[in-house]
């Protein structure tokens, strides 16, 4: 069992950060905020995936104006990424949004942070300060540091500004494109503050190397007690996001949404379309929010005996399958048949 690093809890919507809460997944709209109904139909797919939060680009004027209306229409609490100006923050604040990702040393008059701060504590409004390992301010270049020590003392430095106006509804992200010195720089913060920390591994990658580099280093942090809401960056659609979020989380038994799905690896014993069966079965099943466990396995040796704790699953033979529920084969079905039947069973057994 994870014993989660203790930390102080804010509330993001009815999305309750850090402390006891279950840890949180998040993704943000590839749309132009400005299109409202492009990105409330993007944000409907998220929550469909479970998406629990959803961040939007607020560029400028216009996109901020747009939040008002989102935020009226979306049944998912919304957070606003603003950089630098701070008149959007506060038109944000206005119009609703639920938390903000916003750099307080990044707005260059202080009598713009308190305003935006002071409005923010008012609505009880939570702001992330975001990290990147790739845009630290140049007066850290040159300072002896580990690029790690450099990040959190760049995290540390926008924590004063806000602690210093009574601040403290605070979420901190440390996020860099290389695993270890995400790792670190994590661990370095958890000992600095008890904020909860949002997880990431920016500009991951595309699909398949980006769920690698993601799992690596959120699974260590995580496993180490270390998060409390995380995005999974990948290039691709922010639904993959939130469907490989909810994937680490079941791995390491902090959360459970939806189906666990596990398959064996092809070998010279399979007689059957493993791998295409395998993908269908998940692509069936993938939105299916009940816990059960649903196998799909190459052949009777590795069959109902290895996946006999499985709620459900199929074990290929020649041409054909059998389905099984909690070890038992319950039917034998033609191949082409097996996962409109599994689907049968499963529907009238849940």
């Amino acid at each position: 069992m994870i014993n989660r690093r203790k930390t102080k809890q804010i509330q993001i919507g009815n999305v309750k950060i850090g402390s006891d809460a279950p840890i949180s997944v998040q993704s943000m709209c590839n749309t132009d905020t400005r299109d409202v109904n492009a990105t409330l139909n993007q944000i409907k797919e998220l929550q469909n995936a479970g998406c629990e939060l959803v961040r939007l680009a607020v560029l400028n004027k216009d996109a901020a104006a747009a939040i008002k209306e989102l935020v009226k229409k979306s049944e998912v609490p919304l957070i606003a990424d603003i950089h630098f100006n701070h008149k959007l923050a506060l038109e944000c604040i206005n119009n609703g949004i639920s938390a903000l990702r916003l750099n307080p040393g990044n707005i260059t008059k202080a009598e713009n942070v308190k305003e935006v701060v002071k409005l923010a504590k008012q609505q009880k409004i939570p702001i992330r300060i975001g990290i990147n390992g790739g845009s630290l301010a140049k007066s850290l270049e040159n300072e002896n540091l580990t690029l790690p020590e450099k990040m959190v003392k760049s995290a540390m430095g926008h924590v004063k500004i806000l602690e210093d106006l009574d601040f403290d509804l605070i979420k901190i992200s440390l996020k860099s494109s290389d695993v270890l010195t995400t790792v670190d720089a994590y661990r370095l913060m958890a000992e600095k503050v008890d904020y909860p920390l949002h997880l990431g591994i920016t500009e991951a990658g595309t699909l398949k190397a980006g769920l690698i580099k993601s799992s690596v280093g959120l699974g260590t942090l995580l496993a180490g007690g270390i998060g409390d809401t995380i995005r999974v960056s990948l290039t691709e659609s922010p639904v993959e996001e939130v469907y490989a979020g909810f994937e680490i989380l079941k791995s390491l038994k902090l959360r459970q949404r939806g189906v666990n799905f596990i398959s064996c690896p092809t070998c010279g014993r399979t007689q059957i379309d493993l791998i295409g069966l395998a993908k269908k079965v998940e692509e069936r099943f993938k939105t299916l929010d009940k816990p059960i466990t649903i196998a799909t396995m190459g052949c009777p040796v590795n069959g109902p005996g290895e996946a006999s704790h499985a709620d459900f699953g199929i074990a290929g033979a020649i041409g054909e399958g059998y389905i099984f529920k909690k070890g038992e084969i319950i039917a034998r079905v033609k191949e082409d048949e097996l996962l409109d039947k599994l689907s049968e069973i499963i529907n009238n057994s849940i």
